[in-house]
């Protein structure tokens, strides 16, 4: 929504003869084979559902913006989560706004007329010539099955007061006064998206499916990535590839831990050898063009076969896991597959003379298992995060909700209330299911859970 260029500090001076030049010879590119969207009537759908939530308000949702990596270089632009579940669009700086009326138009920056200006050659940020080729407004409206507005016309489309979504955008932010109800917004707009539709649905498995591809890529590169000091970003680097080839990007930021690593929830270092005596877990999930994300856990023995120790903290743990996905169905609280799992993972302990006390109430048995046994999974990996408590966390299950399973226990290396032998194991098994309307379905599968299997899978990949 202005009209200075973004330009590099080196950039030369545009002389006034090549501003000339470069507003002629220009072939017509503008197209007219633009197909709607395949989501398109779903992303109808979902504006008619917030429009009758708020009905008779203005209601904002940006896009986002571009952030900066260093400098004058930005990070890849991913769209907000709400918009995109509302548009299908992926452009930054662009705004959807649903009137007071119900209907819908969405605000963007067209492709910059070659006629016209230097942004097409000139500008960083938004420039054909430097980042791609942008759709006209005619082009959008084809695709998003929506009424497009050029970017310069939002301040005047936004008088009056306006339920907005902050924090996407500080331009948009400002030009409509915060309203209480600004917070209820942001809640509906991620609670909204709770129950997927088979378009969603869909999206995900695919999402999944190629994840799991991505699994088998890392176990035929085991070798290699053993060999390599740095074989945990090896192993990083080969699944990052599967999920640019089958899909815009990871989903999160893939967790490749060795050894004692995998004690670290959230290990995203990545910079570690891998030990052939010593398990890898790997927590990673491909997002597809559409934005939908898989997450995905496997310890898999560096080995290729389990010790009989390594063995023995797998099976409780994947015991954990099956006790969590026997309670997921239609009209269970959330919170049953996380108390199932828990149950299952303190009794072990117990047995093994680490827990004195197995009554999950206690609380004890969270220094070896400290985390949740799954969340919602969607546009975002923890999607719908935002949701009222009632909806979500305190909330039952419905057909329809796409979700992880996901115990594991992670021995520290400096517990001395371990014995010396449990001390830096760390395991936790991770599948993505979708509550049917008698049970829940797998929709991770297509990768091997129990010992044996994965030492077979194993096998056979690595030939």
């Amino acid at each position: 929504m202005t009209d200075t260029l973004n330009t590099g500090s080196h950039d030369l001076p545009i002389t006034e003869a090549l501003a000339q030049f470069m507003t002629t010879g220009w072939a017509d590119t503008s197209r007219s084979d633009v197909e709607p969207l395949p989501l398109a009537a779903y992303t109808a759908k979902r504006r008619a559902a917030l429009a009758a939530r708020f009905p008779g308000e203005r209601l904002v949702i940006p896009s986002g913006t571009l952030k900066v990596r260093s400098n004058d270089d930005d990070y890849r632009f991913r769209t907000h989560s709400a918009f995109a579940y509302l548009t299908g669009a992926q452009q930054p700086g662009d705004v959807l706004v649903v009137d007071p009326s119900g209907a819908a138009r969405l605000f963007l920056r067209p492709r910059s007329p070659r006629s016209e200006g230097q942004e097409f050659y000139r500008d960083r940020r938004y420039g054909e010539f430097w980042v791609g080729r942008r759709p006209d407004l005619a082009e959008a409206e084809q695709l998003y099955q929506v009424e497009c507005v050029h970017i310069d016309r939002l301040a005047d489309a936004l008088g009056g007061p306006a339920r907005v979504l902050r924090g996407v955008d500080a331009s948009v932010d400002a030009l409509v006064s915060p309203q209480d109800g600004d917070g209820e917004f942001a809640q509906f707009l991620s609670q909204m998206r709770l129950v997927k539709d088979e378009w969603e649905i869909a999206e995900l498995q695919h999402a999944v499916d190629a994840t799991a591809r991505g699994f088998e890529d890392v176990v035929r590169a085991l070798p290699a990535a053993i060999a390599h000091p740095r074989g945990e970003r090896y192993a990083e680097g080969v699944f990052g590839l599967r999920s640019r080839l089958e899909g815009n990007a990871v989903g999160y930021q893939s967790i490749v831990a060795s050894g004692a690593h995998a004690c670290v929830l959230h290990w995203i270092r990545n910079d570690g050898r891998l030990n052939p005596d010593e398990l890898l877990l790997m927590d990673a999930g491909v997002e597809s063009d559409n934005l939908y994300t898989a997450d995905i856990t496997r310890t898999l023995p560096l080995s290729g076969r389990f010790s009989p120790l390594q063995r023995q903290v797998y099976e409780l743990v994947l015991a954990a896991q099956d006790a969590a996905i026997a309670t997921l169905r239609p009209g269970a609280r959330f919170r049953d597959f996380h108390r199932a799992a828990m149950t299952v993972i303190a009794e072990g302990l117990h047995d093994w003379g680490v827990l004195a006390d197995p009554d999950v109430d206690s609380g004890l048995h969270r220094r070896y298992t400290l985390c949740s046994s799954g969340h919602m999974l969607g546009l975002d990996v923890h999607d719908c995060a935002a949701a009222r408590a009632d909806a979500y966390l305190d909330g039952v299950l419905e057909e329809g909700q796409v979700l992880t399973v996901e115990p594991g226990l992670y021995l520290q290396p400096d517990d001395l209330t371990l014995p010396p032998e449990l001390r830096g194991i760390g395991v936790r098994i991770e599948d993505d299911l979708v509550i049917t309307a008698d049970g829940a379905r797998l929709m991770s599968e297509g990768l091997p859970r129990h010992p044996d299997a994965i030492e077979e899978w194993m096998a056979e990949l690595l030939g």
